[in-house]
């Protein structure tokens, strides 16, 4: 008859269970090279986001400083960006065309006498000189090229709100547009909000480039109200207009 395994024989006997499992444990851990490997659960690391394009945000704190105030001594008002390193300034030509003495307004406070440098009234744009700079200049960054659905960023003072900011997308080009002056054509036209005060402002796209230069609304109840539909001079052509105003006709150099 066979007897019953003692005490000690059992302890050997687990004793030896144990080492095997632990054993198995270390050949499962070690790689075939004998270094460690670790068995925590991956965490997907986030990669680099392929999308770098400003916020609007963004734009406004970039552009802010290039945008100008415009104002005539009867009355008129609207928007202005500073394009050149010489403190240019453009504007929109019906702004200014009064005739009046034109004062700008920097970002900073500062204000400044201009004079009208070229003017063009079939762009409906026209190009300022600053009697007094800012103590920092910021000409703007400035773009040129324009597709339709593309995203959009306004700044301007409408209606005597200064520095006001608006987004929408490129709703079409190559527009016409009947303005108190006459047609202006080849217009890029947009959503982004804007009403009196706007004009002369800067169109930018969204990488913050100037694109264009707010002109006009279309403006079918007669109340200078925005209806949705914003128009702007492509900046390659409100550089490069002639005018038969004051100056040599010829854009600013940049």
């Amino acid at each position: 008859m066979i007897g019953r395994p003692g005490v000690r024989g059992v302890l050997l006997a687990c004793g030896v269970l144990i080492v095997a499992l632990a054993a198995t444990v270390v050949a499962l851990v070690l790689r075939p090279d004998g270094s460690s490997e670790a068995r925590s659960t991956p965490t997907p690391s986030a990669s680099p986001s392929a999308d770098a394009t400003p916020s609007v945000a963004d734009i406004y704190q970039a552009i802010g400083p290039s945008v100008v105030v415009v104002r005539t001594a009867e009355g008129s008002l609207g928007s202005g960006v500073i394009v050149a390193a010489d403190g240019t300034v453009l504007t929109a030509n019906h702004v200014v065309d009064d005739g009046s003495a034109v004062t700008l307004t920097f970002s900073d406070g500062t204000t400044s006498d201009a004079a009208v440098a070229s003017a063009d009234p079939a762009t409906d744009i026209a190009a300022l000189t600053p009697e007094t700079m800012p103590q920092l200049l910021v000409p703007a960054t400035l773009g040129g090229g324009v597709e339709v659905g593309g995203e959009v960023v306004a700044i301007g003072n409408p209606l005597g709100l200064t520095y006001s900011v608006s987004s929408g997308v490129v709703s079409g080009v190559g527009r016409s547009a009947t303005t108190e002056t006459g047609q202006v054509s080849g217009l890029i036209q947009f959503d982004a909000s804007v009403n009196p005060g706007s004009s002369g402002g800067p169109l930018l796209d969204a990488n913050g480039l100037v694109i264009g230069i707010v002109v006009s609304i279309a403006d079918p109840g007669g109340d200078d109200a925005f209806a949705g539909i914003g128009f702007a001079m492509p900046i390659g052509s409100a550089l490069g207009g002639g005018g038969d105003g004051p100056g040599d006709g010829r854009g600013p150099q940049i």
